[in-house]
């Protein structure tokens, strides 16, 4: 073969439908589930802080800590 190079093209260059497919929804998944963690660790984070306020505020203000109410027992 005098002036043509044989050129073979790269298997794993090549696009795969089925391997996009799977990686595409595997993505979304992931995605979705980053998404949940995220709003559980925020609401978590928020009420951690509106405690921790409300405790100093108590604190502060002078507001004794309220005695725990004693169960009725049963006769």
């Amino acid at each position: 073969m005098v002036g043509k190079e044989s050129v073979m093209s790269n298997p794993w260059t090549k696009k795969n439908p089925l391997m996009s497919m799977w990686l595409s929804a595997a993505n979304r998944t992931m995605g979705s589930a980053k998404g949940q963690v995220a709003g559980a660790a925020k609401q978590q984070a928020s009420a951690i802080q509106a405690e921790a306020t409300r405790q100093i505020v108590d604190f502060w203000s002078g507001q004794t800590v309220a005695k725990a109410s004693r169960r009725k027992t049963r006769r």
